[in-house]
């Protein structure tokens, strides 16, 4: 082959093994060209999403270049939504479905948001989060996961596959070998989790043991430190733990996708070009990137990096070939999927409603105190959330109370608000209050300092206030009247706002 063929060769592998993202509504034309010169996945992220039928008519338009094009979402429902990022998910996620722990309901979950998704025209989606939170003070993980108990998480790990893929969208369990025992975010530094193999065999690997039985054909890895299995090198890089755990240990031999490469977990120390040509040396296939460099550039820049790698010697040409072959059976095997899905549109304000509403635990003081008959002031209380939470999507209990007791006020209070002191509870929470009923509104109370005092301080001065807590349950909230949804979805706001309004609470 002369050396022009054998570059051009050498490009199409390379762009073949990236899945990026872009930014727009349409297809730029750098996007096309790419797909026409070997390109075989794009992943989407909500700057590209307006509607379902948009969606459908960008897909379209992608996949008239290739229709095996491998089309990604990072869709988790829940907390983590793109495909409903504007309004908020009508579906609780993962924890949410965990504690209520009926594994048909989180596959009839999943096969409905599977059914919107293929609608879209969506072939993989970055779900389901298979991680055990085993530790409350993870900042990244919390409620995307299905709970802190390794059984419950692979029963509805492997529930949510079934679900999903019945629908037609291939499903990729997330984040290998296991993203919930730390307590750094992994999109700024690289977090450590220092178990030994045998607890991690009993904690972290369970549930991908059960998205494997299955079925799943993709995994990703997470961007994390296991010092038992490799000190040096964090999963994602890691052939120790991508190839002789993964494949050889857990016998996995579809597509290995990794996080973001442009986390701060591998680009501080290595770059985006560094940490994409070690990842695909260490045996990952498809390699995620987009979701904050999304510019014609950057691919350019990945695909540069991995030929000058292979013929610098630094990657295997093999490895890129074996790589690119993986991607290729994977799009051919998930546009099968796609094509045998089952049809009909989705249950709409139906299943993913049902599942919110099941997941509701009360207090008996709350369900003593139910349900409000006159309009609330509703103070909730937002702190800082992950990159994986899009800033955008709306969540709270204000607005859906709103519509069902009308004159009901509200007001949102950011920790740093009251730590600089230009917002004061007794002014914002507590005299709009007076008179009324108060309802407090928390996301993960127990992880924050400043909103512990704040829902102490706020029921110390009135009792009768209602928490609801739409994050991970703690110990650290002294009121007695609690509202737990499991969640922030739109669709746990719905179900904590009817609960409060009607009297069947009892």
């Amino acid at each position: 082959m002369s050396s022009s063929k054998h570059s051009s060769a050498l490009r199409r592998l390379a762009l073949s093994v990236l899945q990026p993202g872009f930014v727009g509504t349409e297809a730029p034309d750098w996007v096309l060209r790419d797909i026409g010169d070997g390109l075989a996945s794009v992943v989407l992220f909500s700057r590209n999403i307006v509607s379902t039928e948009q969606v459908a008519r960008l897909t379209g338009q992608l996949r008239a270049e290739n229709p095996d094009l491998i089309v990604a979402i990072d869709e988790e429902a829940g907390d983590v939504t793109r495909i409903e990022s504007a309004t908020g998910s009508s579906r609780p996620g993962n924890f949410a479905l965990g504690t209520v722990d009926d594994a048909e309901l989180t596959e009839a979950v999943a096969a409905d948001l599977g059914r919107q998704l293929r609608a879209a025209g969506v072939s993989l989606d970055y779900a389901p989060s298979a991680d055990v939170n085993s530790n409350p003070d993870n900042p990244i993980i919390g409620v995307r996961s299905f709970g802190s108990d390794p059984g419950v998480v692979s029963r509805h790990t492997a529930a949510w596959i079934r679900g999903l893929q019945s629908s037609g969208v291939a499903a990729c369990a997330k984040h290998f070998p296991g993203h919930g025992d730390v307590a750094v975010d992994s999109h700024h530094e690289l977090p450590s989790y220092p178990a030994g193999r045998e607890e991690i065999a009993a904690q972290a690997l369970p549930p991908f043991r059960a998205a494997v039985a299955a079925g799943v054909r993709a995994v990703m890895s997470g961007h994390l430190l296991v010092p038992a299995y490799d000190p040096d090198l964090p999963a994602t890089l890691s052939r120790r733990i991508l190839h002789g755990l993964l494949r050889e240990e857990l016998g996995f031999d579809g597509l290995v996708v990794s996080d973001a490469i442009e986390m701060g977990a591998v680009t501080r120390r290595h770059g985006i070009d560094g940490a994409t040509v070690k990842a695909v040396t260490a045996g990952v296939d498809a390699v995620c990137v987009g979701g904050e460099s999304a510019e014609e550039a950057t691919v350019a820049l990945l695909v540069k990096a991995l030929t000058t790698a292979v013929t610098g010697g630094e990657l295997p040409e093999e490895r890129l070939a074996e790589a690119a072959d993986r991607v290729r059976e994977f799009a051919r095997w998930s546009a099968g999927l796609r094509a045998a899905g089952s049809a009909g549109t989705t249950a709409g304000d139906g299943i993913g409603h049902v599942a919110a509403r099941r997941a509701l635990r009360l207090t008996g003081a709350a369900r003593a105190a139910l349900p409000l008959t006159a309009a609330p002031h509703v103070v909730e209380l937002a702190p800082v959330t992950n990159m994986a939470i899009g800033k955008e999507t709306p969540w709270g209990v204000a607005g859906p109370l709103r519509e069902r007791l009308p004159g009901t006020t509200s007001v949102r209070v950011r920790g740093q608000e009251l730590e600089e002191g230009t917002v004061a509870l007794e002014r914002c929470a507590l005299e709009p209050a007076a008179g009324r009923p108060l309802v407090i509104v928390a996301r993960d109370v127990a992880r924050h300092a400043w909103m512990s005092r704040a829902v102490t301080g706020l029921t110390a001065a009135r009792p009768d206030a209602i928490v609801v807590e739409m994050g991970l349950p703690g110990t650290a909230t002294t009121a007695a009247a609690q509202i737990f949804t499991h969640g922030a979805s739109a669709a746990s706001g719905v179900a904590a706002a009817e609960i409060l309004t009607t009297t069947s609470a009892g």
